[in-house]
């Protein structure tokens, strides 16, 4: 059974939506991640539209790309596990920090 995933970026340190951040799904296989499609958030900092079949799955977000040179973090990678049903991976950035959760 396959489940579908999306994203949402915010930047929390000018509390707008994150647009245009690069974002990589990746699914683990024998003991790897491998690349499953790449994407960008739209001006909303939303992406959907990718389906994932159970198993290990992580979403890498180049927020040095967005954050510019100075971002202390310049990229997040957030692994999750999936079954089924739809699974939504918010992130929340800024210069200095970030955080996620499972949305709905």
């Amino acid at each position: 059974m396959s489940a579908t995933l999306s994203t949402h970026v915010l930047d929390t340190s000018r509390g707008t939506p994150a647009a245009g951040v690069a974002v990589r799904h990746e699914v683990r296989r024998g003991g790897r991640w491998r690349l499953v499609d790449e994407a960008r958030t739209d001006a909303d900092g939303r992406f959907t539209g990718w389906s994932a079949e159970p198993g290990e799955h992580r979403l890498v977000f180049d927020t040095g790309a967005y954050l510019g040179p100075d971002a202390f973090y310049p990229e997040v990678a957030v692994a999750f596990r999936v079954s089924a049903g739809h699974y939504h991976v918010p992130l929340l950035i800024s210069p200095f920090g970030y955080s996620t959760y499972r949305g709905s």
